[in-house]
């Protein structure tokens, strides 16, 4: 017969793994056999935390208040049952009462570092629920050093992974991604539960760093694999984390997935996180306007939240309250629940930013909009001073999200003023956050070298597969692993810290005035389109219509352009360039016809809002008769604008596949002086690496792919595999002007903060003045004539915007030219 004490030790290496209702029949026979005391308390701790997992809350206190109750326990044991009561208590939510167990535990137990460590552990998770960060910090370094030393890696890892999301809920998220991904090996290999309780707590620190649709997955995923396992807390927290999640851009989701979690906590006596997720209800009705008897009245589970220690969310349930005053247009009543807000700089920034909305929002309801705009200009201020300490052009991106609201508020208020200089002023200061963070050029790291070549290597090998007809699923998954070590090693870069301040609409008007050119400066708020025009006499605003009918054009334009620039059939080409010319007239009416008298005959400068991303600017009637550059915002352009282009050296590279590319790189080289011209096998990563590195102008001719995805794995198509957006960091130096004729390349994808991100803005991020690349399809014939056009200019000294728009005017090929200058062009 098994003894019990070798059915205790099953149970609880299932336990470990999180297979609880198998660890709960060990425990169970082990019960049976009637062990000593000592065992028999020991074997109902473990059985209590069996049973909480598996969801009765209740008998696990009981379970463990009976085994405190036996006499001829050791004070060790005692300690113990202590340990599991704090365990307990604090997944039910009971804080205060967890942590006196915790404290009550340590007392007790002896210097075994085992149950010392895991008490410690415990105890700062409990401290992480509370919001006391540094006390967590605290207690699972603590729980880390005891148990490396003791080599007891599990506890360990669960420790290191925890100071992770310690180190997320202080703002350092670099320091939280590297804390996980020391844990993850260790601990995704002990079951599929502790698998999803990684990527979920992962999946949070994605959230703070603004890549939500990553962030959505993960919770959708966790939540499904608790779910299948039976384990309803965890089930309930990965739906409240969603939840959460979803309540910027889906609030009537998140209203729903909230009130199904909380039922689930309630039905297990979890009150407070069930009313965690009833905070979420409430930010749902105030979102949607839609109240109901579900939804919790704020200033009770404003109560409710204090009593159990909440003190983040009980702000944050205050601040509601004050949302749904203004709303009511209870100006008083907002008022003098704002000032019982107390919000201090050791508060996340969330809570901060939503603090700023609130006041900025009252302030303008009170008619005073310079206190308003006082307001999101100093939560900007705050989150650009987060977002400059991070190097990584994918977190800085992703971060803008965070304000977002706040900026679109500013936006407001500054349309609803209507005089330019303050339109310019919040155009410049609520977009392109990421381009006012001064770069910091990393030196190139060896590490990150090595893992594209091998991605480089591997997506060869994918290619060959999928022209077969068979890609082997593991070479996928391996390519995807590789991605995510790539972009995540490049998040741990440090940041300059510096943040450039907005220039003013009279530095624009003053630069303008030498160039007789123009400044249109596209917005869009509240679903409205609006372009501030900038000329060396007086800038105007100018209201343009519902961002619905722009979008309506746009649809279907991607593929008008690609077909465009395919070898068709006369009829058919004839009836693409019909339709195209059609959507690009149409769109013409709307976002440049109102403004043409102002933009006279001189070059422009677009910056076009987020949401106007995959406008062929440089198509569009009224435009295409005139240079056009197109910069990260005014301010960025004005850095630029009265330098001297840099046009001593230039470097080509021509990759494989595309027709005319070696005849390209010819032409556009003939005009420069030593040119450096890499064709065919010579064109690989290392030496295209060299001469990138070492010259003023770089031109490559390949074919291009973008990665909606993972825009900085967008790249160009070299003899030994893709080039990616992340190999830019590897660069030695910079070159001043970069000309990619590859299809797609130019395109951007839209973050959540409506920031814009791509292998344009890479390059441009990295050092670039300017790139010419095209969003779209391009036609061989039509980008061996302009471009060659373009580098004839060049040579000469033409500014880059300039020398394209010349260049594309003398040729004559039938297939629309959608090349665009990027940057700083003129």
């Amino acid at each position: 017969m098994v003894s019990a004490a070798e059915l205790h030790r099953r149970g609880l290496i299932e336990t470990n793994a999180g297979r609880h209702t198998e660890a709960r029949k060990h425990f169970l026979k082990a019960l049976d056999r009637h062990p000593d005391p000592e065992l028999t308390a020991r074997i109902q701790l473990s059985l209590a935390h069996a049973q909480f997992e598996l969801g009765s809350t209740e008998e696990a206190l009981s379970l463990c208040h009976t085994a405190l109750s036996m006499r001829g326990t050791s004070g060790q044991t005692q300690g113990l049952i202590h340990s599991q009561l704090g365990v307990v208590h604090s997944r039910a939510g009971n804080g205060a009462q967890a942590l006196l167990e915790f404290s009550r535990a340590l007392l007790l137990l002896d210097e075994s570092p085992a149950p010392r460590a895991t008490a410690l552990l415990n105890r700062g998770n409990v401290h992480l629920q509370r919001g006391d960060v540094q006390l967590a910090l605290a207690d699972l370094d603590a729980a880390q050093r005891l148990a490396g030393g003791a080599g007891l890696e599990v506890i360990r890892a669960k420790a290191e992974h925890n100071l992770g999301y310690a180190s997320m809920l202080a703002g350092d998220l670099t320091a939280a991604l590297r804390h996980m991904e020391r844990a993850r090996g260790t601990l995704e290999g002990l079951s599929p539960v502790y698998r999803a309780v990684c990527n979920q707590e992962r999946a949070e620190v994605l959230v703070a760093a603004g890549m939500v649709s990553e962030a959505e997955k993960s919770f959708r995923t966790a939540a499904r694999a608790y779910g299948s396992h039976g384990l309803r807390q965890r089930q309930g927290e990965a739906e409240l984390l969603l939840a959460r999640l979803l309540l910027r851009d889906s609030p009537p989701e998140a209203g729903r997935i909230a009130h199904r979690a909380a039922g689930r906590f309630r039905g297990r006596g979890s009150e407070s996180w069930a009313l965690r997720a009833d905070l979420v209800s409430v930010g749902s009705a105030v979102a949607t306007g839609r109240w109901s008897r579900a939804v919790p009245d704020p200033d009770q589970l404003q109560a409710d939240l204090t009593r159990h220690g909440l003190r983040q969310d009980a702000r944050m349930a205050a601040l509601q309250a004050v949302q749904v005053e203004i709303q009511a247009g209870r100006a008083g009543g907002a008022s003098q629940r704002l000032a019982r807000v107390r919000i201090t700089r050791d508060d996340p920034l969330p809570t901060r930013l939503l603090a700023r909305e609130a006041r900025a929002r009252l302030a303008s309801l009170q008619g005073r909009r310079a206190t308003a705009m006082g307001h999101v200009r100093q939560g900007l201020r705050d989150l650009h001073e987060w977002q400059s300490s991070f190097g990584s052009l994918d977190l800085q991106s992703s971060l803008v999200g965070h304000g977002r609201t706040l900026a679109l508020e500013g936006l407001g208020l500054a349309v609803d003023d209507g005089r330019p200089k303050v339109v310019f002023e919040w155009a410049e200061r609520a977009r392109a956050l990421a381009g006012r963070v001064t770069p910091l050029r990393p030196p190139s790291d060896p590490v990150t070298a090595s893992r594209l070549t091998e991605l480089r290597q591997l997506q060869s090998e994918i290619d060959q597969a999928e022209s077969r007809g068979v890609v082997p699923r593991s070479l996928v998954v391996h390519a995807n692993e590789l991605r995510d070590e790539i972009r995540q090693h490049a998040w741990y870069g440090e940041g300059s810290g510096l943040v450039i301040e907005p220039a003013g609409i009279d530095e624009a008007v003053a630069a303008l005035g030498s160039s007789g050119g123009v400044v249109l400066s596209y917005i869009v708020v509240e679903g409205q389109v609006h372009c501030l025009v900038v000329t060396a006499s007086h800038p105007e605003l100018c209201s343009l219509g519902p961002l619905s009918k722009i979008r309506a054009f746009l649809d279907g334009m991607q593929a008008d352009l690609d077909l465009a620039a395919a070898r068709l059939p006369s009829v058919m080409a004839a009836a693409i360039r019909g339709s195209l010319d059609q959507r690009l007239a149409l769109l013409g009416q709307i976002l440049v016809q109102p403004v043409e008298p102002r933009i006279g005959n001189g070059p422009v400068v677009i910056v076009p809002s987020g949401s106007l991303a995959g406008v062929p600017w440089s198509l569009l009637p009224g435009l295409c008769q005139r240079p056009v550059t197109i910069p990260r915002s005014v301010t960025s352009w004005l850095a630029d604008h009265g330098r001297e282009f840099a046009f001593g050296s230039a470097g080509f590279v021509a990759g494989p596949r595309v027709d005319r590319a070696g005849e390209e790189v010819r032409r556009a080289s003939a005009p420069w002086e030593a040119p450096t011209v890499l064709v065919a096998g010579d064109a690989r990563s290392a030496a295209v690496r060299q001469v990138a590195s070492t010259v003023d102008v770089f031109h490559a001719a390949a074919h291009g792919r973008h990665s909606a995805d993972n825009p900085l794995f967008s790249g160009l198509e070299l003899a030994d595999g893709p080039w990616f957006g992340y190999d830019i960091d590897q660069l030695d130096d910079i070159p001043s002007t970069v000309v990619l004729s590859a299809c797609e390349v130019g395109r951007s994808s839209v973050r959540w903060g409506e920031e814009t991100i791509g292998m344009t803005v890479a390059w441009l991020h990295a050092g670039a003045r300017c790139v010419i690349a095209s969003p779209a399809l391009v036609n061989d014939d039509l980008a061996c004539e302009v471009l060659a056009g373009t580098h004839r200019l060049l040579a000469a000294g033409v500014a880059p915007a300039v020398a394209l728009h010349e260049a594309t005017q003398a040729v004559d090929v039938e297939a629309p030219s959608p090349f665009i200058c990027f940057g700083s062009g003129w």
